[in-house]
């Protein structure tokens, strides 16, 4: 496994730490840090800095959440070997409708950036935690988001355009995610029970599995 160099992309609004609760001891690996986004940038444009961080070839991308759709625009740039999808979209038709109608209306102009960054109630519901301890973690690593860079994020998510899915693509999914429902997704493996903080809520269960698919994956 150590021939094959791994790269990581966190979500929204969230770093590295969500993957604090999954060991990769003996796997190769190396976040992407999310950069501060140029005045009108658009995702492409984005994705051409960022894949400038990426300095060998046939990477494998792991991408959660946003962290996903941007690797999955990193692939249009640079050939790589495989792209591992969690809690993510593929394409602009798994997003659901309603954030699309948001996203053409640019409803999402309206709401004061600090706001994207308040922990509530409702936040811990969408993102399916129920312990003190990751509801904290939630709400740390929403303190230290930058407000700029969470409100161009979101403006990218609702007006994806993607239409292109590369072949070399694995997407795992949590059955019970609010933020992007299944019932969107056309997944390669199910979660049960996991919502769209699985990489702490579930981590086990996905360091097991991507344990599994990076053996596979690095075997050919």
């Amino acid at each position: 496994m150590s021939n094959s160099h791994i790269y990581i992309l966190s979500g929204l609004g969230v770093d590295r730490r969500v993957f604090s609760k999954i060991t990769f001891e003996g796997i190769n690996i190396e976040y992407l840090d999310w950069m501060s986004p140029l005045p009108s940038e658009s995702m492409v444009s984005y994705a051409q800095r960022l894949s400038l961080k990426i300095t060998v070839k046939n990477p494998i991308l792991i991408g959660l959440s946003f962290g996903g759709m941007m690797a999955m625009e990193i692939a249009k740039i640079i050939k790589v070997k495989k792209i591992i999808l969690l809690a993510s979209a593929k394409c602009n038709k798994e997003i659901p409708v309603l954030y699309r109608i948001i996203g053409a209306l640019k409803l999402n102009n309206i709401i004061p950036n600090n706001l994207l960054k308040k922990h509530t109630m409702v936040m811990n519901y969408f993102f399916g935690i129920t312990y003190e301890e990751d509801k904290l973690m939630l709400k740390q690593i929403l303190r230290d988001t930058d407000p700029q860079f969470l409100a161009w994020a979101v403006d990218k998510i609702l007006n994806w355009k993607n239409k292109i899915i590369s072949a070399d693509l694995i997407h795992i999914h949590g059955s019970k995610d609010r933020i992007i429902p299944i019932n969107n997704i056309k997944t390669s493996y199910v979660i049960d029970h996991a919502g769209h903080f699985m990489t702490i809520t579930h981590a086990k269960e996905v360091e097991l599995l991507l344990r599994k698919l990076l053996i596979e994956t690095c075997r050919h």
